[in-house]
């Protein structure tokens, strides 16, 4: 499905020819946007109350799944991804210590407030403009719950720029953005959706929300992502240049001057044979330790972050890509939790 909200659409035109009055209609809506922000609202006070009981947390990673799809321009597997991460983070195969040695199964590393739901909301009409505002409000009532800090679970690439404006927004000011991708997912409006995961950094880069964005693992790029790189001063480092700037990737220092880090992994960063299961294919990607060599190594104060894209439908081998993802929110874990 490539136009945006077509599931709200059709049921707005569905109630409209059952003659329901529209002040009917948004009064439901309302009640579900409300239900909705309450569900995040209550376990965010649930899960940061327990933090700031066990003391010692100057932040803790708190989950937050956007189970977002239709925002994808050829596959929209990815709205069934946040289980499958779970799942994986979880996964008896392994154990629940982060390489750093940091312990997941401490709630003042890690807990989890849920899924915004997404679908139930589109079912009820709730068009893209509000959707990105739940989801911008969702964020924001888990940041609220001092020392929680989100890390969002797509999801398609859509969902980070309502995540990253809140994230903004609420520390009250740009931040600085570490951006792993195949592409810049910089178009101004994607096949004529603004709300396109192949358009989220033009919506991030036109609200100001951030100071400096780095682009890493590039490799499908056209004239139209380099010419909105070099409008937005976009740091983009191509994977046909990653031998000669590894050095520099692997010793960044970011945030210094602005109100913190953000860290955003499009799973198709890697090379297919690290990652199999993403919609879109594109050989020739960073290997895992490539971009966890970047994440260990980088000195910042992260904010927040997100993973997605995986799609579970394409996702057949072991889900070994689900494996990759729960490894990378482990790792981004321990990044953030302080």
């Amino acid at each position: 499905m490539k136009s945006a909200g077509r599931l709200g659409v059709n049921y707005m035109q569905k109630l409209h020819a059952s003659n329901v009055p529209i002040e009917l209609v948004k009064k439901g809506q309302n009640r579900v946007i409300e239900a909705s922000l309450t569900l995040i609202r209550e376990r965010a006070k649930l899960k940061g109350e327990l933090v700031r009981a066990l003391g010692g947390a100057a932040a803790s990673t708190s989950l937050l799944g956007v189970p977002l799809g239709h925002n994808s321009s050829f596959l929209q597997g990815p709205a069934f991804a946040p289980p499958r991460i779970r799942e994986a983070i979880w996964c008896g195969s392994t154990n629940s210590t982060t390489e750093e040695g940091k312990e997941l199964n401490d709630p003042r590393i890690l807990t989890d407030v849920g899924d915004v739901p997404v679908q139930e909301l589109r079912d009820a009409g709730v068009d893209d403009d509000r959707l990105m505002s739940i989801i911008s409000e969702s964020v924001k009532l888990v940041m609220e719950e001092d020392p929680l800090c989100p890390l969002v679970l797509g999801g398609d690439h859509s969902i980070s720029y309502p995540v990253v404006r809140a994230v903004a927004e609420k520390l009250g000011g740009p931040i600085d953005i570490l951006h792993f991708d195949a592409h810049p997912d910089i178009y101004h409006a994607f096949e004529g959706n603004k709300y396109s995961h192949a358009s989220s950094f033009a919506r991030i880069m036109e609200g100001g929300y951030a100071r400096r964005l780095l682009q890493v693992g590039i490799r499908s790029i056209n004239k139209e992502g380099r010419e909105q790189g070099k409008r937005f001063g976009v740091e983009q480092y191509e994977m046909r240049t990653f031998s000669r700037d590894r050095q520099f990737l692997e010793n960044l220092k970011l945030g210094e001057g602005v109100k913190g880090v953000y860290i955003s992994v499009d799973l198709d960063c890697m090379d297919p044979a690290f990652a199999p299961g993403v919609s879109h294919i594109e050989p020739g990607g960073l290997s895992f330790r490539d971009v966890l060599n970047i994440l260990h190594n980088l000195q910042a104060d992260v904010v927040g972050a997100d993973v997605v894209e995986l799609n579970p439908q394409r996702d057949t081998v072991d889900g070994m890509t689900a494996m990759v993802a729960a490894k990378l929110v482990r790792e981004l874990t321990a990044k953030i939790s302080k």
